[in-house]
């Protein structure tokens, strides 16, 4: 009796000091934000170790190492983005958490739930394909109106694709068919995406959610000739106007224009973008490694951020975040803060017609003269669009430099 007595507190004891995890559980995860309508939000993320995270969406990875424990508290920064989630932590889980942009104010409630791997659960046996071209017409709640093209592809439940529009693409979508229903998201730290609709062999109809703070709905056919209007013919120089300038300051607080001498007689491509912003992201990656492979030639490059960070400090916050992650080596100007209007931006740049896209680039050859705009950027999600898109900019960028 005694031996078994001695057993039996031996085990309360270890029953009872069951090991307590200081840091995220190893494994995977599902992420669901609360948008509109009820709606929820999935997207995929594995815990790799204390201090790494991956987010997944279809083939893009995105390696998150910024992670804080606080006392009962955990926040989670992205990479390059502001917006970061923050909430109670406990054993290894995570409790009233939010994904949070405080520059303008928006908060979204999140949840996570460990050992689950599928984005959305799967259901009813899908009854459509949908992979393919489709031609698609959106509408706000303002009754404005814009035009996409979405790409898909489909194997069993699960679709992936990407959709096209005139002011660049929203980058890695996934999600499922689930009887005639479809649902696919995209979560990249910046910008949380998910679109919901009812199919058929030929068409669609939904909804798509921005965070919980917009809300368009849509309606596709399939059209497998559908193109959107070419980016290059959609920004161009007003009438008056034969010359792009700009003045804005560096982080040192030094002003440059574009008769600066490190400008003078060479190829400049002014990018106008925000570092908030996935497109320009994408864009910066391809931008970056191009002028390091040809700096060393008449090229030049210089951007021109509008940011909507409420400060200076904390918009050059941003954008030096920027350059260090993706090692930008030409000069970021501070356009703007506190707005990412696309209106208030053109009346900085009135030469322009309007700036209807974060990101858009002006081409100027080695006389100063405009000779291409181009308005978006349609990233490594679009696939052969890409492709196309880095043979057409080198061709274009070794003529002007061969002039």
């Amino acid at each position: 009796m005694r031996y078994l007595m001695y057993f039996l507190v031996i085990f309360l004891f270890t029953s009872c000091a069951k090991e307590e995890h200081t840091t995220l559980m190893q494994g995977n995860y599902r992420a669901l934000l609360e948008v509109q309508d009820g709606e929820l939000l999935a997207f995929n993320f594995k815990v790799r170790n204390d201090s790494m995270i991956e987010i997944y969406n279809a083939e893009e990875v995105i390696v998150v190492d910024d992670i804080v424990y606080a006392n009962d508290s955990i926040r989670i920064n992205f990479p390059v983005y502001e917006g970061y989630i923050a909430g109670k932590f406990s054993d290894g889980k995570i409790s009233d958490a939010q994904y949070i942009k405080e520059s303008l104010d928006r908060y979204v409630p999140f949840k996570a739930e460990f050992d689950k791997s599928d984005r959305f659960d799967k259901g009813k046996t899908p009854e459509v394909d949908v992979g393919g071209i489709w031609e698609m017409l959106f509408t706000e709640d303002d009754g404005n109106t814009f035009i996409a093209k979405g790409i898909f592809k489909q194997e069993g439940h699960i679709v992936s694709g990407t959709i096209r529009t005139t002011t660049g693409d929203y980058r890695y979508l996934e999600g499922i068919v689930d009887g005639n229903a479809l649902k696919f998201s995209a979560f990249d730290g910046a910008h949380a995406f998910l679109f919901t609709a009812e199919t058929t062999d030929s068409g669609m109809e939904g909804y798509f959610y921005s965070g919980n703070h917009y809300k368009a709905s849509f309606r596709a056919n399939r059209n497998a000739d559908y193109e959107l209007p070419h980016e290059d013919t959609l920004t161009f120089l007003n009438e008056g106007y034969d010359k792009f300038a700009f003045a804005f300051p560096d982080a040192e607080g030094r002003v440059l224009t574009l008769d600066d001498a490190r400008f003078k007689d060479k190829v400049v491509l002014v990018q106008i973008m925000g570092s908030w912003c996935p497109n320009c992201l994408d864009e910066s990656k391809y931008y970056a490694q191009y002028y390091r492979d040809h700096k060393d030639e008449d090229l030049e490059f210089v951007a021109l951020a509008f940011e909507y960070a409420k400060t200076k400090e904390k918009a050059f916050n941003g954008i030096n975040r920027l350059k260090e992650r993706l090692d930008i080596e030409y000069p970021i100007l501070l356009a703007q803060i506190g707005s990412s209007s696309k209106t208030k931006a053109q009346e900085k740049l009135p030469m322009l017609n309007h700036v209807l896209s974060y990101p858009t680039t002006i081409f100027i050859d080695k006389k100063g003269e405009v000779r291409k705009i181009h308005t978006g950027f349609n990233g490594p999600a679009t696939g052969e669009k890409y492709v196309a898109f880095q043979k057409e900019f080198d061709d274009f960028v070794k003529k002007l430099l061969n002039e």
